[in-house]
């Protein structure tokens, strides 16, 4: 399993914090504003990604049931990791916040660039970037591969996991606090080890293939969640405000030096 590609990681980063004439605490990326030309130059991969299409209207009738695992009860305390715990793995296996254009150079070395492909949908990020750290990369890609293929196996069905948070700042959090109450200002999303998918929302590829409701789209991907916390890959927390599983990916096992 291949991970998102690399992509000037760390000139991105700084340049992002650094493109406008607002302090870098105030940089931020905003889909409706008119976009610097330096950071489009920044934001520009070598080739329009087919992958970023947000998919066709979900069938709402007329879907097939999946058949679902029992998890051992309802999905809110299967996945209720503290966010304790969540910062306790952020802050084995992460950065250190990115609050400045100096730790962006400083902390960011070694973050991979996350986008949209046939299994995954990375959302227009507002409060976030699209970065992480490796091995929350490659478990982030194992779930969207997961994902499409227990759907394969039962049944079938051209739907996409939606990533809908990644990398924050200091600066994002902040900004995030002002629209949402419930975010705290402790976030391991500024470790780039943790990353939200959406669990009310799929992205459909192809409405005239088996239908399925969201609903066990949502179960399918809380049983595939629950085998990598059990596997010790990750934290999960539902968080029911944002209709997302927030996830924390653990430090990677080191291997043992062969005598």
């Amino acid at each position: 399993m291949s991970l998102p590609r690399i992509f000037l990681p760390l000139l991105s980063l700084s340049l992002l914090l650094s493109c406008s004439d607002s302090t870098p605490e105030q940089v931020e990326i905003d889909s409706q504003s008119e976009v610097n030309p330096q950071l489009a130059e920044v934001l520009r991969f070598d080739a329009p990604n087919p992958y970023d299409n947000p998919g066709v209207e979900a069938p709402d009738q007329g879907c097939t049931r999946i058949k679902i695992r029992n998890l051992g009860g309802p999905l809110y305390k299967v996945f209720n990791d503290s966010n304790y715990l969540h910062l306790e793995h952020a802050y084995a296996a992460g950065i250190r916040p990115i609050d400045g254009l100096r730790s962006a150079w400083q902390n960011g070395r070694g973050l991979v660039v996350v986008r949209s492909d046939r299994n995954m949908f990375v959302d227009s990020l507002k409060h976030s970037y699209p970065y992480l750290k490796p091995h929350a990369a490659q478990l982030l890609s194992e779930i969207a591969q997961r994902f499409h293929d227990t759907l394969q196996v039962r049944g079938g069905g051209d739907y996409r996991i939606k990533v809908t948070s990644l990398l924050r700042t200091p600066a994002t959090v902040k900004k995030l606090r002002r629209v949402n109450r419930n975010a705290t200002s402790e976030s391991a999303h500024q470790f780039a080890t943790t990353f939200d998918i959406s669990y009310s929302k799929f992205i459909c590829d192809n409405a005239a293939g088996t239908g399925r409701t969201f609903e066990d789209l949502k179960n399918l991907l809380g049983e595939i969640l629950s085998d990598l916390k059990s596997e010790g890959r990750c934290m999960v927390k539902i968080e029911r405000k944002q209709s997302c599983y927030h996830i924390t990916a653990t430090a990677p096992k080191k291997k043992c030096k062969k005598k």
